[in-house]
């Protein structure tokens, strides 16, 4: 391989998505919000302008001259993902159509709904149910809307209470790993009839938490309130990340504590994620070097092996499944087949290989 993973794979999406709304999972969705903040690091790790124009090109085609954002709705956290890519458009070229649609979406999740713990919905549609998944999706656009538009209090202060709120709900038995989802209705089907819970700690959905604390912990202020409680969950969930990695392929699995559960297959999509963690924990100075430099090289050393180059610069990474919702039962999140080029495990194989191959890159 000529280039580096990193550059390989930003050439290809390039390449086969031109115009990155036609990124799988649709024209104004997490899945591009994903991939573009990839891209983001790529322009600011290597400085490479022709990174940023890419993830440019998507801003300016679905934001309007008065800020209006075409696509947007609102309906969940998924729908907000996006939007924090509007920050670095805003961020490079000081456009203020970018500052309006941020802050008509900063307007919307003012009002958006939370559980009875003050914990917000993953989706309008779904009363009381909170995702592991949407810690990412919304507070990733919080953390850099408060950067950008002078809102760092507000911001960081949701943030820091709504990774507690999910830590306290979702964790399994102070063991740093979290449950997929809880619920505030017991009679979902998926919830614990006691605690709420959802039955399963589901690879990704582990992997959207373990990005979100690495990118709170690098953008806030140190002296930020709340900072050391951010710091003291990330430490444990790496801990649990170290105790559940495959130790043969530096992997992890679809339902990570449950390696020796029939059908159960080392999936990269949240593997790729725990790879960016580890290694961007390392070199922001937030992992202990002499416990997690093994772990972070093994991960890599795994991951890369998911990877392949054909001679006309096409990639194939393998074995992820596309996104899924909560399941109901381990064999559910077992049965989901996987696929070439999952949207989530490319993306994040993007954000791995950029912060292992260019190092610490989430100052912008």
């Amino acid at each position: 391989m000529a280039n580096s993973y990193s550059e390989t794979l930003a050439a290809f999406l390039i390449k086969k998505y031109p115009d990155a709304r036609d990124y799988p999972g649709g024209n104004w969705s997490y899945a591009q919000g994903f991939m573009l903040w990839g891209f983001a690091k790529m322009f600011f790790a290597t400085g490479k302008r022709q990174y940023f124009e890419y993830v440019l090109d998507y801003c300016d085609k679905q934001v309007e001259s008065d800020g209006t954002i075409t696509c947007f709705t609102g309906y969940g956290l998924d729908d907000v993902l996006p939007a924090s890519v509007l920050t670095i458009a805003w961020q490079q070229t000081g456009e203020g159509k970018y500052r309006s649609a941020c802050e008509k979406v900063r307007q919307t999740l003012n009002g958006y709904p939370r559980n009875r713990f003050g914990g917000f919905w993953h989706m309008r549609k779904l009363p009381g149910e909170l995702w592991v998944d949407g810690l990412f999706m919304g507070l990733l656009f919080l953390l850099y809307y408060g950067k950008c538009f002078g809102d760092e209090a507000s911001c960081y202060s949701e943030i820091v209470k709504q990774l507690t709120i999910a830590n306290n709900l979702c964790q399994k038995d102070n063991s740093g790993l979290l449950y997929h989802a809880h619920s505030d209705d017991l009679s979902v089907e998926w919830a614990h009839p006691v605690t709420g819970k959802s039955s399963e700690v589901w690879s990704e959905g582990l992997g959207w938490y373990a990005l979100i604390l690495n990118e709170v912990l690098q953008a806030m202020p140190r002296e930020a309130s709340g900072y050391d409680r951010i710091l003291e969950q990330h430490g444990k969930l790496a801990s649990a990340l170290k105790a559940t990695q495959d130790k043969a392929s530096g992997l992890w699995y679809q339902v990570v504590d449950k390696p020796k559960y029939p059908r159960n297959f080392l999936d990269t999509s949240g593997s790729a994620m725990f790879s960016y963690f580890l290694a961007a924990g390392l070199d922001f100075g937030l992992l202990d070097s002499e416990i997690y430099r093994l772990v972070s090289e093994k991960a890599w050393g795994g991951l890369v092996t998911r990877f392949t180059e054909s001679a006309d610069g096409d990639v194939r990474i393998v074995h992820a499944c596309d996104g899924l919702g909560v399941q109901n039962t381990c064999d559910d999140y077992l049965s989901y087949p996987q696929v070439e080029n999952a949207k989530e495990a490319t993306a994040a194989f993007l954000w791995a290989a950029c912060a292992k191959e260019h190092g610490m890159i989430s100052r912008q």
